[in-house]
């Protein structure tokens, strides 16, 4: 049975994120929250990169398998998106561009001829003094045309999947600690 630190629940789009309005329409709008312990770090980009470091191999195979399909529609794939990631003046975290950081979130996405993507991270601190605080993993997603739609149509129920696998997997091993000060 999980315990109430590795439980991984489906929660309202949080008002406070950047991300809540940032498109006029969505396609797709979910979040997903998780109960950090004491003593994790509060530094939304630490837990992201953490959190994509530690996925289930799982997710890679999907990967894979998704950028051969959308290669064939001439859409952005991970492999290529990675390789910018390398470039001197690329604010990216993995395959993700950067949009904005702050104290309690980061926004990362892309945009495409299909759709448009952000993602939010966002740590919200906890009233319990045995407690970290909660991460709330946001995305919305607004479709261009018939393509985007299709797409999500199909992506969205193993985009749910990837996210609480990436935190049940990340809650599991541990999350990072916070920096001494």
């Amino acid at each position: 049975m999980p315990s109430e630190l590795t439980l991984v629940k489906p929660v309202a789009l949080p008002t406070q994120s950047a991300v809540a309005t940032i498109y006029e329409s969505t396609n797709l709008a979910d979040a997903f929250a998780v109960q950090l312990p004491f003593g994790t770090s509060s530094d939304p980009e630490v837990l992201w990169r953490f959190l994509i470091s530690q996925q289930p191999s799982w997710i890679g195979w999907l990967t894979n398998a998704r950028d051969a399909i959308v290669a064939c529609f001439g859409l952005k794939t991970a492999k290529h998106l990675a390789t910018l990631s390398s470039e001197a003046n690329a604010d990216r975290i993995g395959i993700f561009k950067v949009y904005a950081k702050g104290e309690t979130e980061i926004v990362l996405g892309e945009d495409d001829k299909h759709l448009d993507f952000r993602l939010s991270v966002l740590h919200t601190p906890d009233l319990s003094p045995t407690l970290g605080g909660q991460l709330t993993v946001s995305t919305v997603v607004h479709c261009h045309n018939l393509l985007g739609r299709a797409y999500i149509l199909v992506i969205a129920p193993f985009h749910r999947q990837v996210v609480k696998a990436s935190l049940r997997r990340a809650a599991h091993i541990g999350w990072p600690k916070a920096a001494a000060r």
